[in-house]
């Protein structure tokens, strides 16, 4: 299946593609919703997939919701989803914080109230969240207090972003021993009708020149995303497939592991970006060429039929 990339899928190929795989994994906006509107079969598609005993997973790099949050958006908009089925950002880096880092001591969180909920539930406390105004004189912002249990930084989006908060940051980043974790590198974020408002990749940046320090990144296309699934319920990267509408963090994810990749045209990426990235010879754009695209992932449905 790898022979000839960036195919478009139908008949006969959607069939056999479905029956190589036992696991699905979702990207969420642009993919099987826009905003708070399904894309018009996807939840067809989901809940025919795990009728079929396929394991379906959902991968987001945003960190503004909770698990329980995204689970409740699934359902209401007609998808057979349960908590555990959904890995945000906000949960993957409380996973990794805990798992993976064993971190000791508290987070300095520049994100979201969600993230917030998923750190306090494997016990990590933080501080930062919400508004945080500069005050007092330049001259005395070097010297902020800080609280000296904070052992890791963690930067998601975090609309409150400041001032302030940059410098706080690079203050607790000056020492070498604190962690640096962010959620994900997108640094735009698609609306409506061409729209567009910066993403969490934007306030990432801002933190690393700072602090002069690269961050960890858990979200997609980093491994880890796939790691905190895979290592929960035993998935087989060959026998994968991940569905994304992002070719460089939904499709280089699944390049990265070794999955079967599908971009849906419902989204961010087109069939040009892809072709472009293949005819590079760059091996790193070369990672964001899908194996398979379709217009919508309704277009999955003939074959789930009957």
């Amino acid at each position: 299946m790898a022979v000839s990339k960036c195919r478009r899928l139908s008949g006969g190929a959607l069939r056999e593609l479905l029956d190589s795989v036992e696991s699905v994994l979702f990207d969420c906006d642009g993919v099987i919703w826009r905003g708070d509107q399904a894309i018009p079969g996807a939840a067809d598609v989901v809940n025919r997939l795990k009728k079929h005993g396929k394991r379906v997973f959902f991968l987001t790099n945003n960190s503004t919701k909770t698990r329980g949050m995204y689970a409740d958006k699934l359902r209401r908009l007609g998808f057979d989803a349960a908590e555990d089925d959904v890995f945000g950002t906000a949960f993957c880096s409380a996973a990794f914080l805990k798992s993976e880092a064993k971190l000791e001591g508290k987070v300095y969180l520049i994100g979201s109230a969600a993230m917030q909920q998923e750190l306090r539930s494997v016990g990590i406390e933080q501080v930062g969240v919400g508004p945080d105004p500069v005050s007092g004189a330049q001259a005395d912002w070097a010297g902020v207090p800080l609280d000296p249990e904070v052992r890791a930084v963690l930067v998601g989006f975090d609309e409150h972003f400041s001032y302030m908060k940059l410098n706080k940051a690079l203050q607790y980043l000056r020492n070498p021993d604190c962690l640096f974790v962010g959620t994900n590198t997108d640094t735009r974020l698609p609306l409506e009708d061409g729209k567009a408002i910066p993403g969490t990749g934007c306030l990432l940046k801002a933190v690393e020149t700072a602090a002069q320090r690269q961050a960890v990144v858990v979200g997609k296309p980093s491994k880890f995303m796939f790691e905190c699934v895979a290592g929960r319920y035993g998935l087989d990267p060959a026998k994968t497939l991940m569905v994304g509408d992002r070719l460089d963090t939904d499709i280089l994810l699944g390049s990265n592991c070794g999955l079967k990749t599908l971009l849906t045209l419902t989204g961010v990426s087109t069939v040009a970006d892809a072709e472009a990235h293949q005819r590079s010879g760059c091996d790193v754009r070369l990672g964001m060429v899908p194996d398979y695209f379709v217009e919508s992932v309704a277009e999955l449905l003939p074959a789930l039929q009957g």
